[in-house]
Formats: structure tokens, sequence, C-alpha cells
């Protein structure tokens, strides 16, 4: 599968998929491995898309905190 920028739930539908065609092992090393890499980077972009959401809604919800300390 080519390299893009996919959606949070997008990336995590793929590395289930992975996950379940690494379990088969019905792979040859090369595929196997070729998926392993794709997964390890897809993991690192929805953890990195988690840190992201998790800055934004700390970052909201301290606003809101504001907002209501002020009234």
């Amino acid at each position: 599968m080519a390299q893009k920028k996919l959606k949070f739930q997008e990336a995590m539908k793929r590395l289930d998929e992975i996950v379940n065609a690494l379990n088969q092992n019905d792979l040859d090393l090369e595929e196997a491995m070729s998926l392993f890499e794709e997964g390890l980077k897809l993991s690192k972009q929805c953890s990195d898309q988690l840190k992201t959401f998790e800055d934004r809604m700390d970052q909201l919800l301290h606003q809101q905190e504001e907002t209501n300390d002020e009234q």
C-alpha cells in the first residue's frame, strides 16, 4: 500500500489488516518485513495523531475553564 497520510480510523483499519496478515503465517519473509515496516509507520502516525488530539482537547478545556473563571 502506498504510504500516504491516512485519517486516524483508516490507519487503524490498515493496522488491523496488517496484524491479521502477519498472524496468518503464510507470508514470505520479504512481504512480512514490508508489512511490519508499514505497520510501524502507521503506529507512529496514529500515536502522533492521538497526541495532537489530546493536546487540542487540553487546550480547549483550559480555554473553557478560563471562560468560566471570568464569569
